[in-house]
């Protein structure tokens, strides 16, 4: 009778939520609506949050309906599906190499996705629609990961030499990228440059359901790797004795991290350091738990593009300054911080 107490007891603290997740959770929810508002209210013509709740059901005036669902709707939706898989992109690396610097922009990713779109945008004759540019991105961002992999690989991918290597040939690509820019045509240079420095200007419904796909399979496909994550975080001789196959999750988690980072580059740019920011405000929320990390990664990496995105269209009116730029503005600081905090580590 007392063992039965007991196993109940302990069953029932197994089901309890965590509180500080779900305070988190709470908080970042209320935060991702206000924005949200924000977003959908504020422009070049502020809209009252009642006339947009209108608009959004189609009601009230015609242009409130046309600004809302056409212009600010999709924006606002890029924006978090962009910002939430650069954040769980980041956590992933972070987890699966066990270094706090790994985030796609670090380790050559973003790079490739890069090198792919610039390559497209520079050569690819005026014949092929500009809507296959996301598929060159992701191409280059699998090419470079896989490049980096394969460089790293010595009887395994050891953590320590995933980063070098990434770190390399990430500056390999951003050298290969600023060639094709130098000796590409001027119209075509211009339209590179405006996607490198990571914008969401201009989407629509179309580039939602472009990036919706690949960020919601994934997100599904991680969460159910959260145990060979958690145990990638022991280190690989612990993951070997639990009998994890070390080298095959890695790779797979890579994969996964990759075509997160890939397809929201291909949608919103080079928008820089939201996936090292986000999973490093999540864990200190949260801890280190991957099931608790993730989804609060992804609502912190929504938040900050979509309020960074928000900022910069409304702050400098009547210009649209670029997301990346206000990203990384606040990325790179935090990139020194981090070096000079983990500087005496080995």
């Amino acid at each position: 009778m007392r063992t039965s107490f007991i196993s109940k007891a302990a069953g029932k603290r197994a089901y309890q939520p965590h509180r500080k997740t779900v305070r988190a959770t709470l908080l970042l929810v209320i935060t991702a609506i206000i924005v949200t508002a924000a977003s959908l209210a504020m422009g070049e013509q502020v809209i009252k949050l009642s006339h947009v709740w209108q608009a959004l059901l189609g009601k009230g005036d015609s242009d409130h309906i046309l600004i809302v669902q056409t212009l600010r709707a999709p924006r606002v939706v890029v924006a978090f599906l962009v910002g939430a898989s650069l954040a769980v992109s980041g956590a992933i690396l972070q987890g699966v190499i066990r270094n706090p610097l790994a985030a796609p922009d670090v380790i050559g990713i973003t790079g490739g996705a890069s090198v792919g779109a610039v390559a497209f945008i520079t050569y690819m004759p005026s014949t092929v629609s500009i809507h296959f540019l996301p598929v060159a991105a992701v191409i280059g961002a699998f090419g470079a990961s896989l490049l980096v992999y394969a460089i790293a690989w010595r009887k395994g991918a050891n953590p320590f030499r995933l980063v070098l290597v990434g770190i390399g040939i990430a500056s390999l690509l951003s050298a290969m990228t600023t060639f094709m820019l130098v000796f590409s045509p001027a119209y075509s240079a211009t339209s590179s440059y405006i996607w490198l420095t990571g914008t969401i200007y201009g989407s629509t419904w179309a580039y939602v359901w472009n990036l919706l796909p690949w960020t919601f399979v994934l997100m599904v496909i991680v969460m159910c790797y959260t145990r060979q994550l958690n145990i990638q975080l022991l280190g690989d001789e612990i993951a070997t004795g639990l009998g994890s196959s070390v080298q095959r999750h890695r790779l797979i988690l890579i994969l996964i991290s990759v075509g997160l980072a890939g397809s929201a580059v291909a949608i919103g740019g080079v928008i820089g350091f939201v996936g090292l920011i986000a999973p490093h405000a999540a864990r200190r929320m949260v801890g280190p738990v991957i099931s608790r990390l993730l989804p609060v990664s992804a609502l912190l990496g929504g938040i900050i593009v979509a309020l960074a995105d928000l900022i910069a269209r409304t702050a400098f009116q009547p210009l649209d300054i670029p997301v990346g730029v206000f990203t990384s503005g606040i990325g790179a600081p935090f990139f020194i911080y981090l070096l000079y905090r983990t500087r005496n580590n080995r």
